[in-house]
């Protein structure tokens, strides 16, 4: 790809997301707005705008701790959902294995009222004891078949009580995580509404014409940022196609665009960010996982310049947030608080990796 097609691909990905910017709120990056040439009498005008790139960069770091605490939110209900299926299945083991050991104690019970009745005397006594050659021999067999169903019977009454107690133990195990996760979801929940809480605090504390130039700090930022990531000619290395799984899953995320950010949300009326490549990939029929740091941690990482459209990108060294690769430079994602599902630029954002789900 020369150097005049990277600039075709540019301009069309940067007015897809102006566009997107006039559509709904929520666009990642866009192209900036020449700044004035400053006059004598526009001096004054540096200090706000100093000002308000301060508060971007104090933005960026309220909204980034709230993805990481949505992140581990996510985890910890993810988990919490594992360990209480967990919980019911051993309870199902556990009412099952009763009932086997109440049918094994009744047997035994059985076993032991005969000996009663036989005044007592095991079944090789009684065998010895009698006077007929024939009824000697015949009754060899069931003594030998006697003993082994009643070491068997032991046996397995034994093993039921095992199990049991293991299964026990096991729940008990499960409950101790299940209470651990609710004690982390809930802090992790206090922790995003904190962060976001205050972000909303330091946005409503600005006039409409500074939120304005912030919006456009915002978009100016990401500009440069993926401006500078074609620039590197990465673009001319990437030319994978999708497949069949990744065209599905690209459908259900670009289907989605339009719709509001909301953290712990999978849909189908919010997301957050791995809210919405999880169910874009569920859409497709591959399962991952459902926060970005374990689609980082467990998905194949793929070189960026192998990366094709459904790839997942993975942003910021903490792993903190997450975008789907639509091809020709551009994501679409669920960017944070307050903003919508949209199509932004793939290197508008930190790159920690890039992995495939459909490895």
């Amino acid at each position: 790809m020369g150097a005049g097609k990277r600039g075709l691909l540019t301009a069309a990905v940067t007015v897809v997301c102006a566009v997107t910017v006039l559509a709904a709120p929520g666009t990642a990056f866009a192209a900036p707005t020449p700044t004035p040439t400053p006059t004598p009498s526009a001096s004054p005008s540096a200090a706000p705008d100093k000002d308000l790139e301060a508060v971007r960069e104090k933005l960026d770091d309220l909204y980034h701790d709230a993805a990481v605490a949505t992140d581990q939110y996510n985890a910890a209900e993810e988990a919490a959902d594992q360990q209480s299926a967990a919980i019911v299945a051993l309870a199902k083991k556990i009412v099952k294995g009763q009932e086997r050991l109440a049918d094994l104690k009744k047997r035994a019970g059985a076993a032991a009222a005969a000996q009663y009745r036989s005044g007592g005397l095991p079944d090789e006594a009684q065998l010895m004891l009698s006077d007929d050659p024939e009824d000697f021999l015949n009754g060899a067999g069931r003594v030998l078949q006697g003993q082994r169903a009643t070491k068997g019977l032991l046996e397995e009454l034994t093993r039921t009580q095992e199990d049991l107690q293991q299964y026990a133990d096991d729940a008990s195990a499960q409950w101790k995580k299940l209470e651990a996760n609710r004690k982390a979801k809930a802090a992790a929940k206090k922790k995003v509404k904190q962060q976001i809480a205050a972000a909303e605090e330091l946005e409503s504390r600005l006039e409409k014409k500074e939120k304005e130039r912030l919006a456009r700090l915002e978009q100016e930022a990401a500009y440069k940022a993926q401006s500078t990531w074609l620039d590197s000619g990465i673009l001319d290395e990437i030319d994978g196609k999708a497949s069949a799984q990744g065209k599905k899953a690209v459908e259900y995320a670009t289907s989605q665009i339009g719709k509001p950010y909301e953290w712990g949300a999978e849909g189908p009326g919010s997301y957050d960010c791995s809210g919405l490549t999880s169910q874009a990939w569920a859409s497709a029929g591959q399962p991952i996982p459902r926060t970005s740091q374990e689609q980082w941690k467990q998905l194949e990482k793929i070189d960026i310049k192998d990366m094709r459209p459904g790839d997942l990108i993975i942003y910021n060294s903490d792993a903190s947030h997450v975008a789907m690769y639509i091809g020709d430079g551009a994501i679409v994602h669920a960017p944070r608080p307050g903003r919508t599902v949209t199509i932004a630029g793939a290197g508008s954002m930190p790159i920690l990796a890039v992995v495939r789900p459909d490895a």
